[in-house]
Formats: structure tokens, C-alpha cells, sequence
């Protein structure tokens, strides 16, 4: 624990918390991290909307949201629990671990959330701050003017289309890979428009990149 204490950059009063955080729910242990992730989601969320808060004085309430949704969204805090070091810490059953647990969206964003409830309740507010603004850095700097995801984007677009022409309709065409590293295939139609395909390691991050094609091919930006 030392270790990743040392990259986290903060030591603990009570190891226990840390332990705790980094215990996933199939470890079947009595204190897995759970509860942490119900506590760090509330505070991760008012952090991040305290930042925005500051740095977008001019933005308006739906400006805001789209940013905050961006930045507290299971990819987001996966993202960040990578990017602190989590992943070779979190405490797996064997079967999770040898079905590549340590790389799942899920489990990375939810040990980032519950780090973030034990430094808050062991260090306060400010501890659970420098935690998030240090690994989130990254993502607040890639934030743009349009923060709408692809998907909603096309959508959008087709819904001020002229005429009756319908939603983007979005279909799974593939599907390969082992169980803990998938691969999708999805294609979206847009009526008149053709078609285009995007893979990911989950059907929304297919959709999503099938969406950023289209909006490509009709000249939009996504």
C-alpha cells in the first residue's frame, strides 16, 4: 500500500479505508467498496461541478451539464484510475482477475470513485480535490465549445432535417474477441445518407464511433 500511497501522493491515517477502496464486491469480502463508490460518486460530482463552476463563468446551465456529464461518466473515471496507477492495486477474486477485471470500465470507475470517498473521509475535502485535479487534468484541458457525444449530435441533425426522413438507426453487425476484451461492430443508416460502420470494446463506444463517421461524411463536425 505504501507504494501506491506514494502515487497517489497521500498517506493514510486509517490503511484500512485504502483497503477497503481497492476491494472489488467479487473479492466476496465484507467490506468491499461498494458503499465508498455511493459516497465518492456525490463527491467526485460536487468537485468537478465547483470546477466547472469557476472556469466557464459565461457558460449556461446546459453548457455546464454536458461538460459535468463528460467528466463523471464511467469512461471518465476509468480514465482517471488508470492514469493514477489503480489497476495493478484492485484486490480481485482470481476468476475476475483472470477474465481481465483490471481493465473493465466498470471496475476501474468504480475503485476510482471509492478512492475518492476514502481520501474525503480520511483526509476531508481538500485531500479527495488534489486527487481529482491532478488526474483529471487531462480531461478538463480536452474540453471543447460543443460537447454534445456523436450520437446525440446526429440525432440532433436528422431531427432539423426537412421532411419525414426518420432517426439514425443503429445496428450490431459484430461482435469478436474473448469475453473480458470484446470487440463490436455497429453501422448507422441515415435515410438517404448511406451507411457507416464503427467498432469499439462496447456497443455504445461502436454507436458513438459509427455516429463521428457519419457526421464526417456529411460535413459536419461531430
Amino acid at each position: 500500500m505504501t507504494e501506491f500511497e506514494e502515487r497517489l501522493g497521500y498517506r493514510f491515517k486509517d490503511p484500512g479505508l485504502l483497503k477497503r477502496a481497492l476491494t472489488h464486491a467479487s473479492a466476496r469480502s465484507e467490506r468491499s467498496n461498494e458503499r465508498l463508490e455511493f459516497l465518492g460518486d456525490r463527491v467526485l460530482g460536487l468537485i468537478i461541478a465547483e470546477n466547472l463552476h469557476t472556469l466557464y463563468p459565461s457558460d449556461s446551465e446546459g453548457a455546464l451539464a454536458l461538460k459535468y456529464n463528460a467528466l463523471v461518466r464511467g469512461e471518465a473515471c476509468a480514465a482517471a484510475a488508470e492514469a493514477g496507477g489503480a489497476a495493478d492495486h484492485i484486490i480481485l477474486a482470481s476468476s475476475e482477475a483472470g477474465s481481465g477485471g483490471r481493465r473493465k470500465v466498470a471496475i476501474l470507475a468504480g475503485t476510482c470513485e471509492a478512492l475518492i470517498a476514502a481520501l474525503y473521509l480520511d483526509g476531508g475535502l481538500e485531500a479527495a480535490r488534489r486527487f481529482v485535479d491532478r488526474l483529471w487534468a487531462d480531461q478538463f484541458a480536452q474540453l471543447g465549445s460543443d460537447m454534445r457525444d456523436p450520437k446525440t449530435a446526429l440525432q440532433e441533425w436528422a431531427q432539423g432535417r426537412k421532411g419525414d426522413n426518420g432517426a439514425p438507426a443503429y445496428t450490431l453487425v459484430g461482435r469478436d474477441g474473448p469475453d473480458h476484451a470484446p470487440r463490436f461492430a455497429v453501422q448507422v443508416s441515415v435515410s438517404g445518407k448511406g451507411f457507416e460502420t464503427g467498432t469499439g470494446g462496447s456497443k455504445r463506444e461502436a454507436e458513438q464511433d459509427a455516429a463521428r463517421k457519419m457526421l464526417a461524411r456529411l460535413g459536419l463536425a461531430p
